[in-house]
């Protein structure tokens, strides 16, 4: 009985740390001022979140978090995405975010 508790708290603990990190990928979105032109849900100057999500996989986490580092233009249309002032970090911290999107 002992080890279906404990595996009871283990895995509300794994849920309530996603959450966690979703708020704080949310936060940091709105502090970097990405959401001045991106969306979860539609789309704005660029694409919303969700159909980047819904574009991509994993296997791209470390191309969309140069893309946000460096910027971009092309994929979504005419309008390029500037340079963001992220680390390496907090690139790969919002790009496994929006990718948790779908």
């Amino acid at each position: 009985m002992k080890a279906i508790y404990v595996s009871l708290l283990a895995a509300a603990g794994v849920m309530f740390a996603g959450a966690v990190q979703a708020e704080d990928a949310d936060a940091l979105a709105k502090s970097k001022g990405c959401l001045n032109c991106h969306d979860i849900d539609k789309k704005k100057v660029g694409p919303s979140y969700k159909d980047v999500a819904k574009k991509y996989t994993a296997k791209d986490e470390a191309m969309l978090a140069e893309k946000i580092i460096k910027g971009g233009k092309g994929t979504w249309g005419p309008v390029p995405m500037p340079p963001n002032k992220v680390t390496p970090e907090e690139a790969n911290q919002l790009v496994k975010w929006i990718l948790s999107l779908k």
